[in-house]
């Protein structure tokens, strides 16, 4: 590991599902929280924001299926809005429960099988997550980025907004010479790092001087 990488893990490091307080498994409650996350996340609204709004669905009893399915709407919409989540929050509010009863349904409120239905195909995997309301490329791309931590057969996951911190910061954006950078325990966190890096100059210009 160079310079470079050990630098961005040390101070930009934290996958975004650590900062929204979900300890990642591959575990039906644990891929439901990220999936909410990347629901929040995919909406032009501050990552800050759709952080604070995801801890407090999850904190209001959101952080499975059913608990979601539970939630009125407007508890819903009260959550996002102590989150500070308020452009999107009626719209939002309504996605969440249809995404909750999809789970539901579809997959018995476990996503693992999603990944068992798209034959661990990151392709197929795609496909299956624009199904859910408010999932779209920019969705399926934070998803997955992040579940590469527990789905190894998604590795390596590099989108293009990874693309673009590697590049800011120095590092090959192929995804096979960007994945050699770490052991595959780390790239969810590196990826996490290079997009922080891609939104600000700032801590590219630094890492890279490093």
């Amino acid at each position: 590991m160079n310079t470079t990488t050990r630098k961005l893990l040390r101070e930009s490091g934290g996958t975004f599902a650590e900062e929204a307080g979900i300890p990642l498994k591959d575990q039906p409650a644990a891929l439901f929280k990220l999936l909410v996350l990347a629901n929040l996340l995919s909406a032009r609204i501050s990552s800050g924001v759709a952080l604070a709004a995801a801890r407090e669905l999850f904190d209001a009893g959101g952080g499975t299926p059913r608990g979601m399915s539970g939630l009125t709407w407007q508890q819903r919409v009260d959550a996002l809005g102590r989150g500070h989540y308020v452009r999107y929050d009626e719209s939002t509010a309504t996605r969440l429960g249809e995404v909750a009863q999809i789970v539901q349904n579809k997959y018995r409120g476990d996503l693992r099988r999603l990944a068992a239905e798209a034959d661990h195909d990151p392709k197929k995997a795609a496909e299956l997550l624009r199904e859910f309301p408010g999932i779209g490329p920019t969705g399926v791309d934070i998803f997955c980025r992040e579940a590469q931590a527990v789905w190894p057969w998604l590795r390596p996951y590099v989108d293009s907004q990874v693309k673009k911190g590697a590049e800011r910061v120095g590092l090959p954006s192929a995804p096979d010479k960007l994945a050699a950078q770490v052991p595959e325990k780390d790239l969810a966190h590196l990826t996490a790092a290079l997009v922080r890096a891609s939104r600000d100059r700032k801590l590219a210009e630094s890492v890279r001087a490093s």
